[in-house]
This record gives C-alpha cells, sequence and structure tokens, in this order.
C-alpha cells in the first residue's frame, strides 16, 4: 500500500488519527504469527462452510471465498506474497489480501468470529499438528534406544550412584531406563493433544455471537473433538499451550540427563562410547579435539524450553477474563519451543543410531571399585549370615581389597575366609561381573535375557500404539 491507498484497518471507524508509527511496529505480530497462515487459513474455510450450511453466507459466497484463501495459500507457499505490518498480523493479512481477491465477499468471512476466538483456534490446529511431529521423532529416539539396546544386551559397564561404581549392570540395560523415561515423555505428550483438542471458534470476542452458528459442525471439519464449553474460557487461557511446554520441559530435562551421561561416556577419562563425526566438532586451536557438540546444545536448550515454560506461565498468572493483549506474547516461547524440541529429538535419534561402544572399557571400568561387593554381600546372607554383619564383614573385605590393590574377585579363598568361615569356593562363581547381572533375573533387573524379554514388550507397546 501507498499514501494514495493506504491501509485501512478493521477497526478504524473508532478512531479519529492514525496509529503511531512505532506503535504500529511495536504491537504487530505478523513477523512471527505468520507461521499459522495454513492453520487461519483452514479455520476460515471451515467457518465459511458452516456459515454458507446455515445460510449466513450465499453458497456462491462460500465458494468465492475458499477458491480466494486456496490461491492465497498457494501464494504464500510460492513466497508471493507482501506481508503488511500495517495489518498487524496473520489473520488481518490474509483478509485483506482475500477481500482484495474477490471483493466483497471477503468482508462476510469474519461474520460470527472474532480475533480472539480466531487466534486460539489457529494455535490449537497448529500445535496439534506439532505434537503429532514430535512424537514421530521421539518414536524414531525410542527405535533407536531399542536397537542399541539389543545389540548391547549382554555388555557389561558399571552403574553409578553418586557418580561412583555402584554395582555392574548392561549397556542395554542402561539404554532401556532411558526409554522409560520417554515413554512416559510420549505418554504426556498425547494427554495433551487430548485435551488441547477442543475448538474455541465461535467464542468470538469473549461472549459468543448472535449468528446462528453451528459450533459442532465446525469441530468436525476441523477435527476437533468438541467445541469449547465457555465462551470466555475458548479466549482467554493458554493453559493447553503451557502444559506442552511443561511437559517439553520434562521431556528436555531427560534429554539433557542423557546428554550429561554421552558427554561424560565420551571423554578420555571414561571412553566408553564414540559418537559419530557427524554429531562432533573440532577445536579452532586444539587439533587432537572431538568435542560432543550436539549433547552439549541439547543440554543447554533444556534451560531455554525450561524459560519458556516460566514466561507462559508468567505471562498467564495476572490477566483477569477475558482476551488480552499480553497473550500476543503466548507464540514466540510456544513456537521456539516446538523448534527446538523437535529438533533435538531428531538430531538425537540418529546420534544414537550411529554410536558404537568400547565394551572393553567398559568392562575394565566395571572391574573398578569393588562393583560385587552387594553380591558377596548377598551371598553371606544365602549362607545364614545376618545382612547387617555381612554388609560389615564385605566393607573389611573391600578396605583389605583396596590396601592390597585388588579387587574381591581377585583375592584368594583363603583370604576371603579370614573375613567369614560362611565363604566357600563357589563364592567366585557371584564374584564374576557375568555372574553379577545374570543373577537379577526379573522383571526390570539387569540380566541380559530380562532386557532381551523388557524389549520384546516395549517394541509390543511401541507398535500398539502406532496402531491406535
Amino acid at each position: 500500500m501507498n499514501e494514495q491507498n493506504p491501509i485501512v484497518k478493521p477497526w478504524a471507524g473508532r478512531f479519529d488519527a492514525p496509529t503511531d508509527a512505532f506503535v504500529e511496529a511495536f504491537t504487530a505480530s505478523v513477523g512471527f504469527d505468520r507461521r499459522l497462515y495454513r492453520h487461519d487459513i483452514a479455520g476460515s474455510i471451515a467457518h465459511a462452510t458452516m456459515l454458507a450450511q446455515r445460510g449466513v453466507l450465499s453458497e456462491a459466497e462460500r465458494a468465492a471465498i475458499v477458491a480466494g484463501l486456496d490461491a492465497i495459500r498457494t501464494r504464500i507457499e510460492a513466497g508471493d506474497f507482501a506481508w503488511s505490518v500495517p495489518l498487524e498480523d496473520v489473520h488481518m493479512n490474509i483478509e485483506a489480501a482475500l477481500t482484495a481477491e474477490i471483493g466483497d465477499a471477503g468482508k462476510k468471512l469474519h461474520t460470527g468470529r472474532s480475533r480472539n476466538d480466531q487466534v486460539a483456534t489457529d494455535i490449537r490446529l497448529w500445535l496439534r499438528e506439532e505434537i503429532d511431529g514430535i512424537a514421530t521423532e521421539l518414536r524414531r529416539l525410542q527405535e533407536a534406544l531399542l536397537a542399541l539396546a539389543e545389540r548391547e544386551a549382554e555388555t557389561i559397564m558399571p552403574g553409578f550412584t553418586h557418580l561412583q561404581v555402584a554395582q555392574p549392570i548392561t549397556f542395554g540395560h542402561h539404554m532401556m531406563a532411558w526409554l522409560e523415561m520417554l515413554g512416559r515423555d510420549a505418554e504426556r505428550l498425547a494427554d495433551c493433544r487430548r485435551r488441547l483438542n477442543v475448538m474455541p471458534l465461535g467464542a468470538a470476542a469473549l461472549a459468543g455471537t448472535t449468528y446462528p452458528i453451528d459450533r459442532h459442525e465446525t469441530a468436525r471439519l476441523l477435527g476437533f473433538d468438541r467445541p469449547a464449553e465457555n465462551s470466555l474460557d475458548a479466549v482467554a487461557d493458554r493453559d493447553f499451550a503451557i502444559e506442552f511446554t511443561a511437559a517439553a520441559a520434562i521431556l528436555m530435562m531427560h534429554l539433557s540427563r542423557f546428554s550429561e551421561e554421552l558427554i561424560l561416556w565420551s571423554s578420555a577419562q571414561f571412553g566408553f562410547i564414540e559418537l559419530a563425526d557427524g554429531f562432533c566438532t573440532g577445536s579452532s586451536i586444539m587439533p587432537q579435539k572431538k568435542n560432543p557438540d550436539v549433547p552439549e546444545l541439547v543440554r543447554g536448550k533444556s534451560g531455554r524450553i525450561f524459560g519458556h515454560l516460566m514466561a507462559l506461565l508468567t505471562l498467564m498468572k495476572g490477566q483477569p477474563l477475558a482476551y488480552n493483549k499480553d497473550n500476543q506474547e503466548d507464540k514466540e516461547p510456544l513456537f521456539d519451543t516446538v523448534d527446538n524440541v523437535r529438533g533435538s529429538l531428531k538430531v538425537f535419534a540418529d546420534m544414537m543410531g550411529a554410536l558404537t561402544c568400547n565394551r572393553p572399557r567398559m568392562r575394565a571400568a566395571a572391574q573398578q571399585g569393588f562393583a560385587t561387593a552387594t553380591d558377596l554381600a548377598d551371598y553371606l546372607v544365602r549362607k545364614g549370615v545376618a545382612f547387617r554383619d555381612a554388609h560389615e564383614i564385605v566393607g573389611r573385605a573391600v578396605a583389605f581389597g583396596i590396601r592390597e590393590g585388588r579387587d574381591l574377585a581377585e583375592m584368594t579363598l583363603d583370604e576371603l575366609r579370614d573375613f567369614s568361615s560362611a565363604i566357600e569356593a563357589d563364592v567366585f562363581a557371584i564374584l564374576t561381573l557375568e555372574g553379577s547381572v545374570a543373577a537379577r533375573d526379573h522383571i526390570g533387573g539387569t540380566a541380559p535375557s530380562q532386557v532381551r524379554a523388557a524389549i520384546s514388550r516395549a517394541r509390543r507397546r511401541l507398535a500398539e500404539k502406532a496402531q491406535g
């Protein structure tokens, strides 16, 4: 538009002076909400279809609106659409373009709705689609972990508490722990999606509309489970966005903890794993370096998502009903959360699929720190020794091993019997790393047979969810 053909605001009738130029730029959202264009157009087509069914629009007007919106979508996707800051947002840009395209029929599209219920509908449509995309990437990561766990079901490594060697476990068992956490993340996202799939459209500004609309039909056309029950609630709340961001924050917390382990395990001090070169970078000054940049960046991005959750909670906490301009600030944190969660999952799935284990290094680490001490205590209990006495006996044996620089399995039978006459030659079967992990042969245990059984159950669950 130029000075000879100025843009007329949709609400200009109330005002005697134009909007201040800085205020116009400061309050505009089209710079970031234009990404909602497909969902805005879909909502408008459904709204126009319903209005025609109810006799508010003629069939000719509906057809013109749908054809015009389709043409606008094509132009946007071709990069041939001029976005206007004076028109404030994606909604008014598309409506103005529609009116320019088809004439007065375009002005009738807004009948029976407001930008308040329009934007709330667009965000729900967009977020529903994005959750589905995130679920796809999350499933890819789960499948990568299952494949890795299956491959390394018998690979022995030290299990840690307090980052100290605790007991021997298998790498496959460790990967299945992360799978369980990610499974709960998937359930939270699915639950969030179910709650957000409620349609605000028809709530209008805050009180509904006097036109004879059919909100159930519009909801059906847009794939919503039902229309929102209360018009005030429909336009005023963003708890669905907060709930999604909370679920995303928990997911990113899990990925951050996972990243920390990958960073430690790939260091020279651990040397448990090797990340593929495509997921690492070098140093500009130290030629030997191979930096785990991907897990480090994912670990860093978790704080960013936590911040978005706090921003959305703070945004909503002081607002009276119904809609307030504050809610324009909901989109950028939500958009950024989706982009970074989806990207983190994608790169994680790719990275875990290319990870390799240093099995000898893991095994050597498991032989340090007296990882089978608990097994020896359990052995003594089975021989009739009270657990507290067994605990003390093994503690003295460990102290001896520290002084001598030898693990429990490296001691002679006579040396072990110095601590308890209950110890017999069969003790060495339980002091081996393989014997230790195999002995934990129950559901949830680290025995290789149990790891494989857990993998089978997890694959069945994933398949059932995919079919559902």
